[in-house]
């Protein structure tokens, strides 16, 4: 394993670890019952989007870094599985970009915990602790099927489409946007089984973890399944949501070949 390998799967890591640390201060921000912002906007819709607004802002702005470029930026063990189903990225990367995705989600919750302890323990926020809302956890799964299903589809058309292709992080951040504000009382939108992980982890509440574990990853390679049917050649598919045009890339992408 080279070195480069190794920063890679780090960075994937510390892209999710980012992730989460805004998850959980924009949360604590807007839901935290003793917060002056909290207080000030009495709308729990108005709340969520913009917490969605803030997230699907951090989730571009982690795609197209530097070090989103580098590793292309999953962040999501659902998507690097789905990748690996399509043959863009080999069985031992894979392996490691997961491993990588749940340590950085924990290590990211634990992180902002320290310094908002008060705010990320209080029951109003939790660790931002995914779990079904009211309809029960079957509605739960459907939920986080269904957007799990919508955003791999949306990867795998912009993908394989050159003129598209650079947009897909804006894509996937304005789906995480609108799964926020809409989708959150279903299921607690987490479509991301590392990212329900950090939470559970910090918070020791694993009730309804299996929903999270299970419909992200069945979403996307049922999406998998479905692109098939309408297109089974797999040229200029990425295995990536970004590209860096200055290192090398060691996951299967010819996509930049058209540009």
């Amino acid at each position: 394993m080279t070195l480069a390998k190794l920063s890679v799967y780090a960075i994937e890591g510390a892209l999710l670890g980012v992730f989460m640390i805004s998850a959980c201060f924009f949360t604590a921000v807007l839901q935290y019952s003793g917060s002056p912002v909290r207080n000030a906007i009495a709308s729990d819709l108005v709340r969520r989007a913009l917490i969605g607004v803030a997230m699907g802002l951090t989730a571009i702005c982690l795609i197209y870094s530097p070090w989103g470029k580098r590793s292309g930026a999953h962040m999501n063990p659902a998507l690097t599985l789905g990748f690996l189903r399509l043959g863009r990225i080999a069985p031992r990367d894979a392996a490691f970009y997961i491993a990588s995705q749940f340590i950085g989600a924990s290590v990211g919750v634990a992180l902002v915990s320290l310094v908002l302890q008060a705010w990320v323990n209080d029951p109003s926020v939790n660790y931002i602790v995914t779990a079904p809302g009211k309809p029960g956890p079957l509605v739960a799964w459907i939920a986080e099927f269904s957007i799990a299903f919508l955003m791999l589809t949306m990867v795998l058309v912009t993908n394989r489409r050159p003129r598209l292709q650079k947009f897909t992080g804006y894509f996937a951040g304005c789906l995480v946007a609108l799964y926020i504000t809409v989708e959150a009382p279903l299921s607690g939108m987490s479509m991301n089984p590392a990212r329900s992980f950090g939470s559970a982890l910090n918070a020791n509440l694993w009730t309804f973890y299996w929903v999270y574990l299970t419909a992200p990853v069945a979403g996307m390679l049922v999406a998998i399944e479905a692109s098939r049917l309408y297109c089974a050649s797999l040229r200029q598919l990425c295995g990536k949501l970004t590209h860096s045009h200055t290192h090398h890339c060691f996951i299967k992408c010819d996509c930049l070949q058209e540009h």
